[in-house]
């Protein structure tokens, strides 16, 4: 990752055209009856180093309890489309105001092999120094990783959930793992970055 510092509007020209339009993301197939749609949060710090914002769900939760994820859930009723319900739920989770954040595309939806989701993941170009609100009943914490970090993190590695373990795709940075669909987002998004010569 190059250290010369790139601002938001470079790194929009550079990244956009890597990415999907939502209608184009939309179109291709993915497994999963409920549809979700997910913020992935990217800025540039002031060094020039590339960095990604992710939450840790809440112990409580019914589904993907604990885990590293992006933030977004399920379409609701007023969302006029997959990108509202991304943003709406940034809002609702860490407090990043709608306005605030520049989205540039989309990724490829995937699915969540155990709960049935198609997510539909959209990267949104934000300004470094956010101050974060965390929902109490959603988000037990937010993290923001360095792209380096995380790609020097990939592996293959085995996981067990509900007792069944299995090799799959994950990163892991100081002892956070991120694994499952939302590892898989990331792997194209950093195929993507590397395509745009961001990585």
């Amino acid at each position: 990752m190059s250290s010369a510092p790139i601002s938001r509007a470079e790194l929009a020209g550079a990244l956009a055209p890597e990415l999907l339009s939502a209608d184009a993301a939309a179109a291709l197939p993915v497994r999963g009856r409920k549809k979700a749609g997910v913020l992935v949060p990217l800025f540039a710090s002031h060094e020039g180093a590339l960095s990604i914002v992710m939450t840790r769900r809440g112990d409580n939760l019914r589904r993907h309890a604990g885990e590293l994820s992006f933030p977004g859930g399920r379409v609701d009723d007023d969302d006029v489309d997959l990108r509202a319900t991304a943003l709406r739920e940034a809002n609702e989770e860490i407090g990043l105001a709608p306005p605030s954040v520049d989205l540039i595309g989309a990724l490829a939806p995937t699915p969540t092999i155990a709960t049935g989701y198609a997510v539909h993941p959209f990267v949104g170009l934000i300004e470094p120094g956010q101050e974060w609100v965390l929902s109490q009943r959603e988000v037990a914490s937010i993290h923001e990783f360095d792209v380096t970090e995380l790609l020097a993190g990939y592996g293959r590695r085995r996981v067990k959930r509900r007792g069944v373990g299995f090799t799959t795709d994950t990163y892991v940075v100081n002892e956070q793992l991120v694994w499952g669909a939302t590892a898989r987002i990331l792997g194209d998004l950093f195929a993507r970055l590397e395509s745009a010569g961001l990585s």
